[in-house]
């Protein structure tokens, strides 16, 4: 038995002058989040992520698909005249009109899920990444319908920046719903402007590109960008990727599916540091922003492992595990950018601070930022990147980068750092750290008291190789106002005299209202 339904009226009186405020993405995650009742935001996820994907490659599949009609030599089902241009051939079970037609009744589950196998079965970039459980009972198919509903009307992914859109809808999708998780969405995201700070700050190119811990797969799309950016040629960089938890591993896969890049996630999800699917592999690129101070990784299974070069990483804590399983797999030119806790760079607890030593007298730390707290949506701790290379352009000496104070409120509750051309307003910090490491590296840079300082290894010891910027970069320089110490303090204390007053006065009224009504204030 079919049954109908409509999305409701309040969904469709959109005020033009809201409605002009909004981005498209902001749109479509405010309308599809409204419907996505008691479901958390975890399934949530891949429900809207799925079907935003299966959504793109339909639309990019049917301009070419019209085109192939219009020159009417029959070739319009032959998947061949698709693969050329980077198209995924779509199947007539996972066609988007079919969708739409089944939106309406209580088969539209079994409808998606046939289409993403059906797409699955015809590319094999796809096989084993698509969701498919939308016929599941706790989904509710009314509510899925209007999804539907909502991205045919407003989702299209047209013309020559239908990649570009879908990036940025994907991006503020992945934002939201790391926001809406919590601290579980940190497993899946990281924040762009800090996973573009270290793609400007490493600058890869071209070579073979590897993140351990890769959640939604930010690092290599930021990449990706980044080579854009510059002009290069993406198809000089190689792609690997691990990670642990299933359903993120295959978000990571549409991810980059969305933006043409080829990936090796290994064969399956699997755990780093039990279950290494790149065991021989040697990156000129590490990026990577593994979880937090994990405490049950392991590792007293790991005592005896070739990665630990430089110490054994204590049980109850990974960072120094994480760190040392990225120098493992770092080819001999290349370069690291990690994110840790701020712990990271005094703790001495367990082995962690002997691992440290070892670390910066082996000559492979080549810089250290710290930065501005509120950047992530899972997590309050401040945290700090770190930038490890084998090779240094400048031989015993390490860059301390101070950002606590850079950014920008881009809400109540998240800071951002601002990147040029896309935040005018608030300036270029991301610029501004990457140009600090560019003079670095040529050892043509001005050091900036309160922002950046240049170490050597042997004033590292003497502040015990503990790594934290403020220790190196001193307090920046405050500008003298003219105005003498003794007008000033006079000046100052009287003002604070006059408050004072103000501030009896004002209790001695409240004393008298309360008093007026029955109340008296011991």
């Amino acid at each position: 038995m079919e049954f109908y339904f409509y999305i409701r009226p309040w969904q469709k009186r959109q005020k033009t002058k809201d409605v002009a405020k909004k981005t498209i993405e902001q749109t479509l995650w405010d309308s599809a989040n409204e419907l996505r009742g008691n479901l958390d935001a975890a399934e949530y996820k891949s429900v809207v992520l799925g079907l935003v994907f299966l959504k793109y490659i339909n639309d990019c599949f049917k301009v070419k698909h019209d085109e192939l009609v219009a020159e009417g030599a029959g070739f319009e089902e032959d998947p061949d005249e698709y693969i050329g241009d980077n198209i995924f051939f779509v199947p007539t079970d996972a066609r988007w009109d079919k969708i739409v037609k089944a939106s309406l009744t209580a088969e539209i589950g079994v409808v998606i899920d046939t289409a993403m196998e059906a797409l699955e079965q015809e590319n094999r970039q796809l096989k084993s990444i698509l969701p498919k459980n939308y016929a599941r009972p706790e989904l509710d198919k009314r509510r899925l319908g209007n999804v539907i509903d909502i991205f045919e009307n407003n989702l299209h992914f047209t013309g020559t920046e239908a990649r570009d859109v879908l990036g940025r809808v994907y991006e503020y999708f992945l934002g939201e719903f790391a926001r809406e998780e919590g601290k579980k969405g940190g497993e899946f995201y990281t924040p762009s402007c800090v996973v573009r700070t270290i793609v400007e700050v490493i600058q890869p190119y071209k070579g073979k590109i590897f993140d351990p811990a890769c959640g939604s797969g930010g690092m290599f799309v930021q990449s990706s960008k980044f080579i854009e950016r510059h002009r290069g040629n993406i198809n000089q960089i190689s792609v690997y990727g691990q990670e642990l938890n299933s359903n993120t591993w295959k978000l990571a896969q549409m991810n980059l599916a969305i933006c043409g890049i080829e990936a090796n996630f290994g064969d399956s999800f699997g755990d780093s540091f039990h279950d290494d699917k790149h065991p021989f592999l040697k990156a000129d690129f590490v990026m990577a922003n593994p979880p937090f101070n994990i405490s049950k990784w392991g590792g007293d299974q790991l005592r005896d492992d070739p990665r630990w070069q430089y110490g054994i990483p204590p049980e109850g804590n990974a960072n120094f595990a994480w760190m040392q399983h990225m120098l493992y797999h770092l080819a001999d030119n290349g370069r690291i950018g990690l994110v840790l806790a701020n712990g990271s760079l005094s703790s001495q607890q367990g082995t962690e601070g002997e691992i440290r030593k070892n670390i910066v007298n082996a000559d492979l730390v080549e810089g250290i930022v710290a930065m501005p707290s509120q950047l992530f949506y899972n997590v309050q701790i401040p945290c700090c990147l770190w930038f490890l290379t084998k090779k240094k352009a400048q031989p015993g000496k390490t860059l301390f980068i101070d950002a606590r104070n850079m950014g920008y409120m881009k809400d109540r509750t998240h800071r951002e750092l601002s990147c040029g051309e896309e935040t005018e307003d608030h300036g270029n910090d991301i610029g501004r750290i990457a140009e600090t490491f560019e003079q670095f590296r040529a050892g043509t840079l001005e050091t900036e008291k309160g922002f950046s300082a240049i170490a050597t290894i042997e004033d590292i010891e003497k502040q015990d190789f503990i790594l934290t910027p403020g220790r190196y970069v001193g307090i920046a320089e405050v500008e003298d106002d003219g105005e003498p110490f003794q007008e000033k303090m006079e000046r100052l204390t009287s003002e604070l005299s006059d408050l004072f007053a103000q501030s009896h006065t004002l209790e001695n009224e409240i004393r008298k209202q309360l008093a007026r009504i029955g109340f008296t204030v011991k």
